[in-house]
C-alpha cells in the first residue's frame, strides 16, 4: 500500500506560513475517528495523490499510528493550481468502502477507424463497493465492440475486477460513437436577372439625332 507521512497540526499555527514551509494542511475523519487536523509534505503528497488517486487506499503514518484513508478531497488554489488542503477519509477495518472509480477506455473501435466515428465517453467513472484492498485505481474498458453508429457500452458490459461490486445501473450508457457530421454544400443564391442593369451597345437614336444637329464645336448649325 502507498505511505505517507503525516505530523500532527496546531490549529493555532497560520496556514500561510506552513504552506510556505512546503507543508500542506489536511485532517483526516471517519465514522469512528474523530476530525484531526495533521501536516503533509507538500512534494510527497503530490506523488501519493498521482499514484493513488482518490480511489486507492492511503496509509497515514501519523503520531496515533497508521490510518487507512482515502484521499476524500482537495482544495486547490484558484490562480496557481496547487493544493492548500486535503482531507483523508479513514474507513473501518473490515468494511467496504463506496468510490468513485475513474475510467480508462483503451482498444481501437471500429466504427472510429473504418466509419470516422467519434468516441463519446458519456460516463466518466463509476460508482463501485469494495474492500479497500480490492479497490482499483481505475477501470478498464474496452471499446472494440464498437462496430457501428449503434453499437453501445452498457455498465453491464463491464466486466468488474475480483472482489468489486458495480453499484450503477446495468443499463447505464457507458460509451459509444457518434457519426462524421456531413458538411453541407452551400447552395449559390439564384440570380435575379431584373436587378442586373445591362449595359447597351450602340448609341440611343434620340441621343444620335441630338448629336447630329450640332456642329464639331458643340455649337447648334442653323438653316439659311
Amino acid at each position: 500500500m502507498i505511505t505517507l507521512k503525516a505530523e500532527a497540526r496546531d490549529i493555532a499555527t497560520k496556514l500561510d506560513g506552513l504552506r510556505k514551509a512546503g507543508r500542506i494542511p489536511a485532517v483526516f475523519y471517519g465514522k469512528k475517528e474523530p476530525s484531526t487536523p495533521i501536516s503533509i509534505n507538500t512534494v510527497d503528497f503530490l506523488k501519493v495523490w498521482k499514484q493513488a488517486g482518490e480511489s486507492s487506499v492511503v496509509v497515514l503514518d501519523t503520531p496515533e499510528g497508521e490510518k487507512e484513508s482515502l484521499i476524500h478531497d482537495i482544495d486547490f488554489d484558484p490562480v496557481k493550481g496547487t493544493p492548500r488542503h486535503a482531507d483523508f477519509y479513514v474507513f473501518e477495518k473490515g468494511h467496504k468502502v463506496e468510490v468513485e472509480v475513474p475510467l480508462e477506455f483503451e482498444g481501437v473501435a471500429p466504427a472510429i477507424k473504418d466509419l470516422g466515428g467519434s468516441l463519446v465517453k458519456v460516463v466518466h467513472a463509476l460508482r463501485i463497493e469494495a474492500m479497500p484492498k480490492d479497490l482499483p485505481h481505475d477501470i478498464k474498458i474496452d471499446i472494440t465492440p464498437l462496430v457501428d453508429f449503434s453499437s453501445q457500452i452498457l455498465a453491464k458490459d463491464i466486466v468488474m475486477p475480483h472482489g468489486v461490486t458495480l453499484l450503477e445501473k446495468p443499463e447505464e450508457v457507458i460509451a459509444l460513437v457518434s457519426a462524421p457530421r456531413e458538411e453541407k454544400e452551400e447552395e449559390a443564391a439564384p440570380v435575379d436577372l431584373e436587378s442586373i442593369e445591362v449595359e447597351k451597345k450602340g448609341k440611343d437614336p434620340a441621343d444620335a439625332e441630338a448629336m447630329a444637329g450640332e456642329g464639331s464645336d458643340g455649337t447648334t448649325e442653323k438653316a439659311e
